[in-house]
């Protein structure tokens, strides 16, 4: 079958490997049908490696580069573990990407998400841009059969975003603003508004992104390269600042603002991945009383989002803004999100 692997920096390959096998009875194996390109994806792409091991195997999944990439999907069950329950081949499903221990002190508190052994799907152990894929059954969530494999594609980062606005928690009627309106961001958006936010506003440059950040819901883009970001958020807030602020670039530039112009004693979190060192001033933090909440992927949060979209409360499918076959996943797919960002949202992968 054809896989998507990741070699090194710029270096991914679309190549033949061998059909996975089933490394144990409680696992699946998914015939994928759509996988989307992750922001975590782009940045292995661009600066890798920064999850995926390279030289010590992963302690829980053993994986090492080269290792197939792709987190964000939705496929059938083709084969199931002799001790798998509750799922049968024929199952439509849209896994959570997290394989973890069950036994470290994250895990017992649910907090999977921080799992001190935590490996994600198509970093630390094969994913899906191949034609199959293996996960452990303790990932899956059943799909309704009103939801399509392209909106199950999408579940895992609505996830991300629904668990960053619980992990404020976000309360019914705050002010938000929202730094970046890539997929992550754009999700946020969608679960601040299904968490009955007040005032909505995000931050983006990017052309398409802002009209789709306008599309969804947001009471007002701001452009920083347009407009002071500082005055005009205050102005748009009584002078007091946004009760809470999402950072969803993970930009070492970005975060010092987005933690100053939180009002005093607001909240400030921090959901995107950071490449770089990021300096801020503690006691502009400490003399106002704000708190800074990191929110890392998601924990149990699949269900919500599966709900959300299956019922209608959230419309996921406009994120799409392009299909591609898995030979043009680099020229089309991680080039063409580099080269021409402000044309894009999300791009999924047809890996057969």
């Amino acid at each position: 079958m054809k896989a998507a692997v990741w070699y090194g920096k710029k270096d991914v390959r679309v190549m033949d490997v061998p059909e996975p096998e089933l490394p144990g009875k409680d696992f699946v194996k998914i015939k994928v049908e759509w996988c989307g390109i992750c922001g975590s994806d782009l940045h292995e792409y661009l600066a890798g490696p920064i999850f995926i091991p390279t030289t010590t195997p992963h302690p829980l999944t053993g994986g090492t580069a080269p290792i197939t990439l792709g987190h964000e999907f939705a496929g059938t069950i083709v084969e199931v573990g002799s001790d798998v329950k509750g799922f049968k081949v024929g199952d439509r499903v849209a896994p959570d990407a997290c394989w973890v221990c069950h036994e470290c002190n994250p895990c017992k508190l649910g907090m999977y998400n921080v799992c001190e052994k935590l490996a994600f799907t198509g970093l630390m152990v094969d994913g899906a841009f191949a034609e199959f894929v293996v996960v452990p059954d303790y990932t899956l969530y059943k799909m309704p059969d009103n939801m399509s494999f392209e909106a199950g594609a999408l579940i895992e980062p609505l996830s991300v975003g629904i668990h960053a606005v619980r992990s404020g928690p976000l309360i019914e009627g705050e002010s938000v603003v929202i730094f970046g309106a890539g997929t992550i961001g754009l999700c946020t958006l969608l679960a601040a508004r299904a968490a009955g936010a007040g005032k909505i506003y995000v931050v983006e440059v990017a052309k398409a992104r802002k009209e789709f950040a306008a599309k969804m819901g947001a009471h007002e883009v701001l452009d920083p390269t347009e407009i002071d970001i500082k005055a005009r958020i205050l102005e748009l807030t009584d002078g007091i600042g946004p009760d809470v602020v999402f950072e969803c670039i993970g930009s070492d530039k970005v975060t010092p603002t987005a933690i100053e112009v939180a009002r005093t004693g607001g909240k400030i979190i921090l959901s995107g991945i950071y490449e770089k060192e990021t300096s801020i001033q503690v006691n502009s933090i400490v003399f106002t009383d704000k708190t800074i909440i990191g929110s890392l992927a998601y924990a149990g949060d699949f269900k919500t989002a599966i709900d959300l979209v299956s019922d209608g409360r959230i419309d996921i499918s406009p994120l799409v803004t392009g299909r591609i076959g898995i030979d043009d996943i680099i020229e089309k797919g991680f080039e063409e999100l580099v080269n021409r960002k402000d044309q894009n949202v999300k791009i999924i992968v047809k890996p057969y």
